[in-house]
């Protein structure tokens, strides 16, 4: 209806923008940007769910000789911007059981997430413990954007339930906008190359408030997993977290080590999106700062544009074994050891 009414490259947005969301839909507000093309591959362009998995299969699965791969979804975890928690909490609810259903039966290698709506913690721990003991269950997971940062007490219901039935507690990059209206950056950014770009902001803030507040004190073999938000900037932050706590400890007498060795200790990362410098020695002394060869997990974020080639990923070569799949199997210990080759 609003096409002929549109020239350049707005007509172009608009008309891609269709093809992902409802036919006809006028664009909403959500995210205060959107992607000028598509999130998704080219060549990822399913008609029906049954060609969905045999493109997966074809494109990923079976090219890449993937012994696990562990469903992220993608829609759900936008549950998190909704006000209503109630509502949040069923739509999350409803997709794990479809999950569990009609995804987790089509391949064997397949390992699903407990999707959590987290503006309602109880709610979220009821989830947890629902489905926590499902054998081919294996972390649970939430959005990146949130209306605290993860370590503030009034989450800690979560990490109770994911230490009940032993499960990593996982943040993919998504959930902006909405109630979690300062997801990205401190203000709304404008275009989708410049937010892109910064998404590790919030982690950066999740990683620093779950060392601060003590959770994993409380909770010592819980693992704290972020999905998709780059990994250059860890070693600068734990540099400063570390410097800072030595002069300003008294605030926070719980801690009994240094943050740097709280999250070698609790926190992995996923390797995609690895930052690209000119100089991958760059990169490659950054992800030794960060111990990145035990920190580190292979992660493709199939089907999206920037997906990443298992094959040519840009990591340190004696590090392979490590990260495209023992250290997967360290954090997601349901996964059989006989079956990883590759954590995706």
């Amino acid at each position: 209806m609003l096409e002929p009414y549109l020239s350049g490259v707005w007509k172009d947005m608009f008309t891609e923008g269709e093809k992902t969301g409802p036919r006809g839909a006028f664009p909403h507000g959500h995210r205060p940007w959107f992607h000028p093309q598509d999130f998704s591959r080219k060549d990822v362009r399913p008609e029906t769910e049954a060609d969905n998995y045999l493109i997966m299969k074809e494109k990923h699965l079976d090219k890449y000789n993937v012994g696990a791969a562990i469903l992220t979804g993608d829609e759900p975890i936008e549950a998190s911007t909704l006000a209503n928690p109630y509502y949040a909490s069923a739509l999350v609810s409803a997709y794990n059981d479809y999950q569990i259903a009609e995804w987790l039966p089509k391949d064997s290698r397949f390992m699903g997430s407990i999707i959590i709506a987290p503006q309602d913690p109880k709610l979220a721990a009821a989830e947890i413990r629902r489905l926590g003991n499902h054998p081919r269950m294996v972390q649970v997971l939430a959005s990146q954007g949130s209306v605290k940062p993860y370590g503030d007490p009034f989450y800690h219901p979560i990490f109770e339930a994911c230490a009940e039935v032993g499960l990593p507690f996982a943040i993919h990059l998504g959930g902006h906008g909405g109630i979690n209206w300062n997801a990205v950056a401190p203000a709304p950014t404008t275009f989708f190359w410049e937010t892109h770009a910064i998404l590790h902001m919030s982690a950066l803030s999740h990683v620093a408030s779950m060392i601060a507040h003590g959770v994993f004190e409380k909770w010592p073999d819980l693992y704290f997993v972020i999905i998709e938000c780059g990994v250059a900037w860890v070693p600068s932050v734990l540099w400063r977290l570390d410097a800072d706590y030595k002069a300003l400890r008294k605030e926070t007498p719980w801690l009994k080590m240094l943050p740097s060795e709280y999250c070698r200790r609790n926190i992995r990362f996923s390797t995609q999106p690895l930052e690209q410098p000119a100089n991958v020695q760059h990169l490659w002394s950054t992800l030794e700062a960060m111990d990145g060869e035990n920190t580190l997990m292979f992660a493709s974020d199939y089907p999206h544009w920037d997906y990443d080639d298992a094959n040519t990923l840009h990591i340190p070569p004696a590090w392979k074994s490590k990260i495209m799949g023992l250290n997967a199997l360290e954090v997601y210990k349901r996964i059989p050891r006989t079956q990883a080759a590759n954590a995706a």
